[in-house]
């Protein structure tokens, strides 16, 4: 405990005194390993522990239909081990692999087949395959050592050990002692280097329930799940980060496989180390583990991207549930100069108990409704989601928002909402701040969205400078009903009994 509070407060003085003077300076010290990786390093002692972020630039923004969801997939991978760690015996689980991967070929072909009646197909063909996996899977699992990587870290004092998935890009995360430096060095290099695809299918399996879980079998879910891809046609945002159904469903480990290949190495990967460190042995164990793996291929870039939207769009989600619903109006990508404007204009709509929608719709009892924008690295949608009181409709939440949006397009907003958010800007930044973690994954992120670390200030500068004139050009230039998109989940009715009175028709 002693040492949690003299880590927040350490980092609190390092940021808290440039942010009354309204400016900010973090000592970020940066290095460039010889296959391209990037490592981040800030030096605080205040505690002898430290904090980790890698970054891997790629998210399900980079994948192709007939493989949406692998980026979700290999985060759920990378902890199965590597040829060293999760295994007895790897050499013995090879051919096993391999075995797999044959009868997994032929289970597709089978049902592709029967995707198409004119080429037959056998029901039964499957479950025969799909069970024969399953033997092989089983005498496989007598060499495997179930979370070795997990239990390793455990046992070294990690904790927060995590990983997540977005559509920009995957990430893990873990702590330590200050003395198990190359340890995570060590650890992180070879899942890297040496990953192995272990217990694929039946992670393939489990990440498949979880679209269930999660978006099939949700309301909201399935709600974002339709604005999505009634909003981007051309975007690959279009798809969800747990991917297509059937996508997952037959996915091959060859296919994720060659995407491992192709966007999980050094010249892809940034890492961040922040915490009772010193940079320059950072940078040297950082090149004696990460330095020694091959620098792989420049990743291709994303071209595809949404024309220009020329009418309202409108979805309706049948589901037994409460009616709820969403608008979204493309916005620009991350380093697009109005993205500021857009953000301020969120927070005086959204946030809090003195914002707009709160004051004018939550206190008046119509429903709740909320707005955000997307810090993406592509053009992406501002959202206001709604969910309706009383006797009132999804219908009337939506009017009474695009009253309060059309409101902001006539009128300047007044200087204490500016004031309010500034300072609840430099309120975030600093609590951002008051962690090894936080510190990392902030300097990470924003390196891997616009290729350098200070866009935090840059950005936090930019959002200072938004004033009433900006917010009203950015309401009146994107929020247009042509360039909105709206969805609507309703309780889907049930079939009316059929009337047989009279009896059959013969």
């Amino acid at each position: 405990m002693k040492y949690t509070f003299a880590l927040i407060f350490g980092l609190l003085l390092l940021v808290q005194f440039a942010v009354a003077e309204g400016e900010i300076k973090l000592d970020v010290k940066e290095k460039i390993l010889s296959n391209g990786m990037t490592i981040l390093v800030i030096e605080n002692d205040i505690a002898p522990v430290f904090s980790t972020y890698i970054r891997f630039k790629v998210g399900s923004a980079d994948e192709h239909l007939g493989i949406t969801g692998v980026s979700h997939l290999l985060e759920h991978l990378l902890f199965k081990g590597t040829k060293r760690i999760g295994t007895t015996n790897f050499e013995a689980e090879k051919p096993l692999m391999a075995k797999i991967d044959s009868l997994a070929a032929v289970m597709r072909e089978e049902k592709t087949k029967l995707q198409n009646y004119r080429k037959g197909g056998s029901e039964d063909k499957v479950l025969a395959l799909r069970e024969e996996i399953a033997e092989v899977q089983a005498e496989q699992a007598q060499y495997i050592i179930k979370d070795e990587l997990w239990e390793t870290y455990l046992k070294n004092g990690g904790s927060g050990l995590n990983a997540s998935t977005g559509n920009d890009g995957t990430q893990y995360y873990v702590s330590l002692p200050a003395n198990r430096l190359e340890l995570w060095a060590f650890m992180e290099s070879d899942r890297i280097g040496n990953l192995q695809l272990r217990e694929f299918y039946s992670e393939r399996d489990v990440v498949r329930e979880e679209r269930r879980l999660r978006t099939e079998t949700q309301a909201r879910g399935r709600m974002y799940e339709a604005l999505n891809a009634a909003a981007h046609w051309g975007s690959p945002y279009q798809w969800g980060v747990i991917g297509w159904g059937t996508d997952i469903d037959n996915m091959s480990r060859i296919d994720v496989e060659d995407y491992f290949k192709t966007y999980y190495h050094p010249g892809n990967t940034i890492a961040c180390v922040v915490g009772d460190v010193k940079a320059e042995e950072v940078f040297s164990i950082c090149e004696k583990y990460f330095g020694k793996i091959p620098a792989g291929p420049t990743p291709p870039p994303v071209y595809t991207f949404d024309e220009p939207q020329t009418g309202e769009r409108r979805v309706d989600v049948e589901f037994d549930a409460n009616p709820v619903g969403i608008a979204g109006w493309h916005m620009p990508q991350v380093t697009h100069p109005d993205v500021a404007a857009l953000d301020v204009m969120s927070d005086i709509l959204n946030r809090g108990r003195t914002s707009r929608l709160y004051k004018n719709i939550t206190e008046k009892k119509f429903g709740r409704a909320s707005a955000y924008i997307s810090f993406s690295r592509y053009p992406d949608l501002f959202t206001c989601s709604v969910t309706p009181m009383g006797d009132y409709t999804v219908k009337d939440v939506f009017e009474a928002v695009y009253v309060e949006i059309d409101k902001l397009k006539e009128a300047p907003v007044e200087q204490w909402e500016i004031d309010k958010v500034r300072n609840q800007a430099d309120a975030d930044f600093v609590r951002s701040l008051a962690s090894n973690g936080g510190m990392a994954y902030r300097i990470g992120n924003m390196t891997a969205m616009v290729g350098d670390w200070h866009y935090l200030i840059d950005y936090r500068n930019e959002l200072k400078a938004v004033t009433p004139e900006d917010i009203m050009r950015v309401a009146k230039q994107y929020f247009t009903k042509s360039n909105r998109t709206v969805v609507t989940v309703v309780k889907k009715k049930k079939a009316e009994p059929s009337d047989n009175s009279n009896g059959p028709n013969l």
